[in-house]
Formats: structure tokens, sequence, C-alpha cells
């Protein structure tokens, strides 16, 4: 009787231990699927719903499951709507991009001066503010002026001659196209001598045009001026081509020779670059410094581009082959840098790498890819969110560090 008190006794304990083992494991499980983290900061961690103390996210349940595993597995649906591509690891070109800020301004070259061809007085001007853009052909000015009504009389007198006696006389011949190119001189439009028929319908008021596109810089004449031959009237600055200037440092300089291709882009906005080249390459001594202008020259067809904004020209330099993949391929935080390496179909795992150059659109991997792997680039930060969700690790403490 005594031993089967003893056995019982026994038996107790250990369904009494085994209970509590069952309770702790249990609630170990429960308080594993209670964790909530933040999909943007994976170091945020709780044990009840709220938000995130770094962006103010909603916080998400997590679980350990699988935490020393970073392998990720998607479906084909999956794959197509987080929009994930692949690209294989090869050496190609990569160079360092050096950004400065610059400035565009108008090419003093292709800048129009439009000056009174004659004698007279300002009927009207059609444009009365600087800054307008105004296209080729677009009237600028009526002039009173005698001097080119007596012209007219004569190209008229002149081709009455020669319509008459021309047959006869060669002089007659040449005497008309004297005439001509004098009004073309003074600033006749040829469309205006074309429809100069008798001299009854001359007028003394000639309507001048622009010559050139552009943006008006100067107007020196008013409404009611007499004007003398030669006097400035307008300036019109052509856009069609601009000049960018920047300033750089001496170092800077040596990077760079006339010729030379650069990038410009306009400076907050999202737009493509563009190609500027070289012209002019000047050191100058500037608020006691020593500092190289450059100017290079844009093509500017569509006008988008005005004088006075700020761009960036991006120097490129210290070119050379090397293992480089997309800039949006690689994933960085406080604990380094990282790739997805795809090991399998729709399968892809985590990897830690070290970058060296890069420009805005590739980065050099000095170590943690060899070539001929394959690696996600569009959606790769997705991929590390789904990490996060699933797994509730951070992949960038848990990348390998091996290659495949």
């Amino acid at each position: 009787m005594k031993k089967i008190f003893i056995y019982a006794a026994f038996l107790l304990v250990a369904i009494s231990c085994n209970t509590k083992h069952d309770q702790s494991t249990a609630q170990e499980h429960t308080e594993a699927k209670e964790k909530y983290t933040c999909p943007m900061h994976p170091s945020v961690m709780q044990d009840s719903p709220g938000q995130c103390s770094i962006c103010g996210m909603d916080l998400v349940p997590v679980t350990k499951a699988s935490a020393n595993d970073s392998n990720l597995m998607l479906t084909d649906t999956q794959v197509n709507l987080a929009n994930v591509t692949t690209q294989i690891v090869k050496a190609q070109n990569v160079e360092q991009t050096l950004p400065i800020n610059a400035q565009l301004k108008a090419n003093e070259d292709l800048t129009e001066v439009i000056s009174a061809r004659s004698t007279g007085r300002i009927e009207k001007l059609y444009i009365k503010e600087t800054g307008r853009t105004v296209k080729q052909g677009e009237p600028l000015y009526e002039l009173y002026s005698e001097t080119l009504l007596t012209l007219q009389k004569e190209y008229l007198l002149a081709k009455e001659q020669f319509e008459k006696l021309g047959d006869q006389e060669v002089r007659y011949a040449s005497f008309l196209n004297a005439s001509e190119k004098k009004l073309l001189l003074y600033g006749l439009s040829r469309s205006h001598i074309d429809k100069l028929r008798n001299i009854d319908d001359l007028s003394a008021r000639i309507l001048f045009l622009s010559p050139a596109s552009g943006i008006i810089k100067e107007i020196n004449v008013a409404e009611g001026q007499t004007v003398a031959e030669g006097s400035l009237l307008y300036q019109i600055e052509n856009t069609k081509q601009l000049w960018v200037e920047a300033e750089l440092y001496p170092r800077e300089m040596r990077l760079l020779k006339i010729g030379d291709k650069i990038k410009v882009q306009l400076s907050g906005f999202e737009t493509e670059a563009t190609e500027a080249t070289i012209i002019f390459l000047s050191p100058e001594l500037r608020a006691n410094k020593q500092v190289a202008i450059l100017r290079g020259v844009v093509s500017n067809p569509s006008l988008q581009w005005k004088p006075g904004q700020s761009v960036q020209v991006f120097l490129q330099h210290s070119a050379r082959k090397a293992l480089s993949i997309p800039v949006d391929a690689v994933i960085r935080d406080e604990h380094g840098s990282h790739v997805y390496v795809q090991t399998d179909k729709n399968t892809f795992a985590a990897r830690k790498v070290k970058t060296g150059i890069e420009n805005f659109n590739s980065v050099e991997i000095t170590e943690g890819l060899i070539e001929g792997e394959v690696i996600a680039v569009t959606g790769a930060y997705l991929l590390y969110s789904e990490v996060i969700l699933k797994k509730g690790i951070d992949p960038s403490v848990h990348a390998g560090h091996e290659m495949q």
C-alpha cells in the first residue's frame, strides 16, 4: 500500500510539471504571435498594437517563425504585383559623379540687337515689356519714315521702267535690282516689297517684324519718340541655345577640358538630363579665393529652359570597369548594405555587400557578389518589407556573407 502511495505521488508531480511546461510553451507561443513591428522601421518592436515612434505608421503583428532563415519564396502573382525584375551581375564601366550647382545664361553670341534702319518716329510698339517671349516674324514696332517712303517710290518707278523698257535696255533691270536691295538693307521684308503695286497704296508707316525668336531683354524706345538711324530699339535673347556657367575648384578643373561633354539637369525638377559641351575654362580670383569658371553650351530647341534658372552640372570621373549593379537594387540601413540574390525560381535571399564608387544610376560592388549571379532590381525594397512582415526579422542583420 505504501508503494502505491509513493507511485501516485510521483505521477501527480510529473503531471504537474508537464502541465506547467505546456503552459509555458503556450505562453511563449502566444507572446511570439503578439509581437508588433513597423514595416518601415524593423527596429521598432513591442508586445501590443500601436504606432511607430519614428514614422507614426500603425504597427503590424509578426511571428518569429523561421527567424534564422532570410530566404523568401514568392508566387508568380506576387512577383508580378510587386514588379520584381532581375538582372545578371556583370562587370561594366562605372564612374563617380560629382554634382555642381550652376546657372543658365543667355548665349551672348546669339543675342539679336535691333536698331532703327532709318530716321523716323515710333508710331506703335507691339511689345512694351521685357521678359516676354517673341517669335520670329512677330510684329515689333511701326516706324513713320519719309526716307523709307521715298525709297519705296524709287522702287515702284524702277519697276515701272523695267516693265515698259526692260526688253530694250538692260540697265533698267539693274536699276530695279538695286532699288530692291536697298529696301531690304533698310529692313523691309520680302513680303512687304512683293505687296508694293502702285504709288497710291504707299504708306510712310512701315511695320517691322522680329528677326529671331527669343526673350525681350531690353526696350530702349517709347511710342512717339523720334529715333535716328542706328538707334538701339530692342535686344532679343535667342534661347534656342543657352550657356551654362559654374564655379569649380582648381582640382575639379583638372578633370575637364574644352570639348568635353557634361550632363545638365534642372534643379528641383524631375526632368531628364541633357548634354552640354564645354567651350570655356578659365581660372579666376574671386573674394580672395581661386576658382575656375566653366562655361558650356546646351541646346534648348523646345524653349523650356530660361536664362537665370538654377541647374546642376554632373562631372563624371574615375571611370573604371568593375562589378556594378543598379542603385535601386541596394538596400541601405544602419547595419550596412545588402541585396537580394535569386537562389531559385521566385526565391530570394538577402546578402550583405560592400560598395565602392557610384553615380546616380549604378554602384560598384567590391565584396559580396560574383559575376553571373542574378539579383532583384526593381521591387528590392518590397522584398525587404516582405521579409520583415513574414519572418519578423531585419534582413540586413540576418543577411548572409557567403557567395554562391
